[in-house]
């Protein structure tokens, strides 16, 4: 299955470049390396770190209902971004916004890891998460309220429903980079969750170091999901589609689903991304609404299947 995926992903990589506004083909070399490049190689790894993230927190938490938006690393990205738009930063620096989403990302994941790392179980981390989501949620609302003009207004408003429209290489550098570094200490978890899978008395038991194992799950998931959310803005439910997805072929063993959740994330997004540019519509639509739109009813179907059940 992950050798399917990998083509899967390299054979949409390979049509986004060929996707446009315009339909599909390369009108101009410039295009295709200032444009749909960066762009394609964003999705990838946007995808990647939300589809790792997924499969890692919701074998560390043993429910499949778990997401990545749980940590509340998004929600310090937006409100990072969010300041950059709100005190003009973004219009004089071209990296403003993206290096406001990171600091908010990091902020958000250090006060996150301060939290958990007082008990360092699952359910703290959890706990954590959703304080630092709520307390970024409202700051978010606040700057919305009292935004200096209308313009702003509307381009943070744009902005946190997630595009990687007009992305280039800057964006490239300064988030590739912490999305690799996330996916290297996912990718490296995969027999201490199947260990956590039995529960974290047992992995306890077999010489697993709960607490930074838990430690461990929330920095790389900090790292692949902040660097993307800086970068691409709100991209949801990714996490939460692709695990269970890939569930039903790779089996319930965590280790199992982690590489190919990275690979299937990064298809998903791609595909999405090829999708939002063919939508023939005045404005491109957001790539955020449309994962939103894949992803509730899935989230629906698997709360009506399991009876609420995780």
């Amino acid at each position: 299955m992950t050798r399917t995926l990998a083509v899967l992903t390299a054979a949409l990589a390979a049509l986004s470049l060929l996707v446009g506004q315009a339909g599909f083909g390369v009108v101009d070399g410039t295009i295709l390396w200032e444009l749909r490049a960066p762009r394609t190689l964003l999705a990838l790894a946007v995808g990647a770190g939300l589809g790792a993230s997924g499969a890692a927190l919701q074998g560390l938490l043993r429910n499949r209902l778990a997401d990545p938006g749980l940590l509340g690393v998004t929600g310090g990205a937006s409100l990072g971004a969010v300041l950059a738009y709100y005190y003009g930063l973004a219009a004089f620096l071209p990296l403003a916004l993206p290096a406001g989403g990171l600091v908010g990302a990091a902020v958000a994941s250090g006060a996150i890891l301060a939290l958990a790392s007082r008990t360092g179980t699952g359910a703290s981390l959890v706990l954590a998460g959703i304080a630092v989501s709520s307390l970024a949620g409202a700051a978010v609302a606040v700057a919305l309220s009292f935004a200096p003009n209308p313009f702003a207004l509307a381009e943070i408003t744009v902005w946190l429903l997630g595009s990687l429209e007009d992305r280039g290489w800057r964006e490239v550098a300064l988030a590739l980079p912490a999305v690799a570094a996330g996916l290297a200490l996912l990718l490296g978890l995969g027999r201490r969750l199947d260990a956590l899978s039995l529960g974290e008395a047992t992995a306890a038991s077999l010489g697993v170091d709960v607490a930074a194992t838990v430690r461990r799950a929330a920095a790389g998931a900090a790292l692949a999901v902040g660097a993307g959310a800086a970068v691409a803005g709100g991209v949801g439910f990714v996490g939460l589609i692709v695990p269970n997805l890939l569930r039903l072929r790779a089996g319930e063993r965590p280790g199992a689903l982690l590489l190919p959740s990275a690979l299937g994330g990064a298809a998903l997004v791609v595909a999405a991304d090829i999708a939002v540019r063919l939508v023939p519509l005045q404005q491109e639509l957001r790539l955020g609404v449309l994962t939103a739109l894949l992803g509730a009813p899935l989230l629906l179907h698997l709360a009506v299947a399991h009876g609420g059940r995780p």
